[in-house]
């Protein structure tokens, strides 16, 4: 396990009041011995008054050159401090009669001694101190005949630096640990709010944060788009503390008319702003809103289209079901006409049995195609080489729709492209789109194509099927791949509807262009990875 040695750098602050402490107190102390200079005769200077000097020239060297020699790494600091100690224990050499003030400065220079070196070298600073103290004591009962009692004022004061030394010590141990707790909560915090930042910007709904003055503290582009407002005018607001009045009034007067109890809701309230519906929702920061608000900003027709879907999605299922249990009386029904057209020779009869069957091969194609669309996301992919494929589709769509092979044209490509896909779901989507292509064609000679192509990327296979008929209605093109939408009397109106949602569950695309000349289909299939 290896231990760091690299030192930290001193507080700044620590060492600047360290300083001037020092020229302070060198000052004051060498002011005293030259104040009786100014009020009787000048007198030759003694070593105190050199001493001092000394002292406040250093002081005044160290002030001077702070710069260079604030840098803990080094003796600099560590010398500093030991020579401060060293010209104090010499001030109670010198000024017998002032032991208590300069005791007092012994201490203060060990608090700060420990301050500016983390705690470490408290009790080495306190160790020379004593050391001093205890020889400067020695030296004045060796040679002026003080008496033996005065050891014990000594003892206090090193005991005093030593409980000083070890409570900085302390302390700045503490402090340490909290100013390395505050870093960390302050690094944790700086990475949440750009978490939180990343968040919102990649929300789809506008959000937007002001604090108890009504000023906005955060806000996300998608809240720029939905309100009709330029970056730069919610930059400008969030620089200069502008309130959200002035930016969106008709929001804050909603804000204002909106209960407390339904700040919290979930259901968004309706508002029209620069001509476009939106959903606003409130969300108090905390138990008070007056302490700030969270507004989210809905587009009202995303709302309305999610509230669809999720209807839509129930009537599905509900139509399945409906469509699962119709099929069985409608099988009986079937059955029974086929025993009545055997049994009558009627041709009224016949014909009135005959439109009953017609019928009822009809509601069960309808079946089939509900019960179809419901089972659209069961897929049962599998690698299909196109060329086969489509060819044998082209041979046995041909036979089955009675369709002459000079009407309904094919054409492949000359290499072999494999796709993934359901077997069943593209036989399914080609067969709806030829047998409405072949009903809407003129159906002659090459009426009805068929072409397998690559695009120019290389990625993609792109199945046409084209017809040479009329073209889609331009009314009917907004609604052409809704649900039960057909021009045919006989048509369920589910065939194109559910080929887009087979091909959308296989991962391809279904899209269409119409004109004059006819109507060309188009199902875009990623090639399969070889």
């Amino acid at each position: 396990m290896m231990i760091s040695t690299i030192e930290r750098t001193p507080d700044i602050q620590h060492l600047r009041l360290y300083t001037l402490f020092r020229l302070g107190a060198s000052g004051m102390l060498f002011g005293s011995q030259l104040w009786p200079f100014f009020r009787n005769a000048p007198a030759e200077p003694s070593l105190t008054f050199w001493a001092l000097l000394l002292f406040f020239l250093y002081a005044i060297a160290v002030s001077v050159s702070f710069e260079s020699l604030q840098c803990k790494q080094g003796l600099a600091v560590k010398i500093q401090t030991s020579l401060d100690i060293v010209f104090i224990v010499l001030m109670l050499h010198f000024l017998p009669g002032n032991q208590s003030a300069i005791g007092l400065l012994l201490i203060i220079n060990i608090i700060f001694a420990g301050l500016i070196s983390d705690g470490r070298f408290a009790m080495f600073y306190a160790a020379i101190a004593t050391i001093g103290i205890l020889l400067e004591n020695t030296f004045q009962l060796l040679n002026r005949n003080v008496p033996m009692n005065d050891y014990s004022n000594a003892v206090l004061l090193s005991l005093s630096c030593f409980a000083t030394a070890w409570l900085a010590q302390t302390l700045t141990a503490r402090m340490q640990s909290s100013e390395k707790l505050a870093s960390q909560r302050g690094r944790d915090i700086e990475h949440l709010a750009k978490t939180n930042a990343l968040i919102t910007q990649e929300m789809p709904n506008g959000v937007l944060v002001i604090d108890q003055h009504q000023q906005l503290k955060h806000y996300n582009l998608q809240a720029c788009k939905l309100l009709g407002l330029e970056e730069s005018q919610m930059l400008a607001a969030l620089e200069l503390s502008t309130p959200v009045e002035q930016l969106i009034p008709a929001i804050m007067q909603l804000l204002r008319t909106t209960p407390s109890a339904k700040l919290a809701s979930p259901d968004a309230t309706k508002l029209s702003i620069n001509n476009r519906d939106l959903g606003i929702r409130f969300h108090a920061i905390s138990e008070n809103a007056d302490n700030g608000v969270v507004i989210f900003i809905e587009d009202w027709s995303q709302i309305q289209t999610q509230a669809h879907q999720v209807k839509l999605a129930a009537l599905g299922r509900l139509t399945a079901n409906i469509a699962h249990e119709i099929r069985n009386p409608l099988s009986a029904i079937s059955h029974a006409t086929q025993l009545m057209q055997e049994d009558s020779q009627q041709p009224g009869t016949q014909r009135m049995l005959q439109i009953i069957s017609d019928n009822v091969q009809r509601l069960d194609q309808i079946i089939k195609d509900v019960l179809e669309l419901n089972r659209r996301d069961r897929t049962n992919q599998e690698k299909l080489n196109i060329n086969s494929f489509v060819l044998e589709f082209y041979q046995q769509f041909c036979a089955v729709e009675k369709i002459a092979l000079s009407d309904f044209t094919l054409s492949l490509p000359a290499a072999e492209t494999g796709i993934i896909f359901d077997r069943r779901h593209i036989n399914q989507i080609l067969w709806n789109l030829c047998k409405n292509g072949w009903r809407h064609s003129q159906q002659q000679a090459q009426s009805l194509q068929l072409n397998v192509v690559s695009d120019k990327s290389g990625q993609f296979i792109h199945l046409l099927v084209k017809d040479d008929g009329q073209g889609v209605d331009p009314k009917i093109q907004p609604h052409l791949f809704e649900p039960f939408m057909t021009t045919e009397k006989t048509g369920t109106g589910l065939g194109l509807f559910i080929a887009r949602e087979l091909a959308e569950a296989n991962g391809a695309k279904l899209s269409y262009t119409t004109g004059a000349g006819g109507t060309q289909f188009s199902l875009t299939v990623k090639k399969a990875i070889v």
